[in-house]
């Protein structure tokens, strides 16, 4: 079993930063990827950004530029740059990684974390 811990979120003024950070412990051999997604009332949850084990990234187009995910292999923790907010990036963002064992790969989910952009 992996848990996820989120942190970060909270309230950004439209043109400024939040950064979110993702935790991941627990049974852990391989990370395959990290990533972000998010969730904004009454749309579908979306890809934001993801990282892999080989640090290759890919964002969404409505993020591009904006957001920069990273990742810390030693504290297996993935981050969220988040510049130049929008009133748009509201959502709740949740963190998911893929743990390969040995016969399959498992993907886990955080609990989320509220970003509330608005001046």
């Amino acid at each position: 079993q992996v848990h996820l811990v989120e942190s970060g979120g909270g309230l950004g003024q439209p043109g400024g930063s939040l950064r979110l950070s993702c935790a991941a412990s627990g049974s852990i051999r391989t990370i395959n990827y990290m990533g972000w997604y998010r969730q904004a009332p009454g749309k579908q949850r979306e890809l934001v950004a993801i990282i892999t084990k080989g640090d290759s990234t890919n964002y969404a187009d409505s993020v591009k530029g904006r957001f920069t995910i990273s990742r810390d292999n030693v504290k297996n923790t993935v981050y969220l740059q988040m510049s130049s907010l929008k009133p748009e990036d509201t959502a709740v963002y949740y963190c998911k990684t893929a743990v390969q064992y040995d016969y399959f790969v498992q993907a886990y989910w955080g609990q989320g974390t509220q970003v509330t952009v608005s001046s």
